[in-house]
């Protein structure tokens, strides 16, 4: 089926955010292993293997719509060197990431290709879940200070 031009330059661009995610996540995930915090390990290991499968979704519909996926291109990686940066990077990848998102949403309903947007919807759905954790763990720093908090993330408590 010949997809839109457009739908399908803007599900490259979201599989391009989520191959970037993925790469990000899952390097976190191994720091905070390296470190034996198990907690945000496993969080952002799952968070790795998650955007795996949400660009498996984008590139099986760019190829359903005679579109060409593009594997090439990847974004800017934010790597934290603490805990504390290490979310902030991820918050700040995320805060980009939802606009493009959004974007492709409106325009797959502009043009009426209503399984691209459901595909993008179920994205955002858990993207912005993902960023409201993000900000808990921001706000569990703030409230727990850092020692208590990773402490509780080293423990296994989530």
């Amino acid at each position: 089926m010949q997809g839109d031009r457009q739908v399908i330059a803007s599900l490259n661009e979201i599989l391009t955010s989520e191959l970037t995610s993925i790469n990000q996540y899952f390097l976190h995930a191994r720091m905070f292993k390296n470190w034996g915090i198990h907690n945000l390990n496993e969080r952002n290991y799952k968070k790795s293997i998650k955007d795996m499968k949400q660009a498996d979704d984008l590139i099986e519909r760019i190829l359903f719509l005679e579109g060409l996926p593009n594997l090439q291109a990847l974004g800017k990686l934010y790597i934290g060197e603490t805990p504390v940066e290490m979310i902030a990077c991820d918050t700040k990848f995320q805060l980009e990431q939802l606009p493009l998102i959004r974007n492709g949403i409106a325009l797959c309903e502009q043009k009426q290709d209503y399984v691209s947007r459901d595909i993008l919807e179920a994205i955002l759905e858990y993207e912005e879940e993902h960023l409201d954790w993000l900000e808990t763990q921001e706000y569990q720093i703030d409230a727990m200070g850092l020692e208590n908090y990773l402490q509780a993330q080293v423990n296994g408590d989530d």
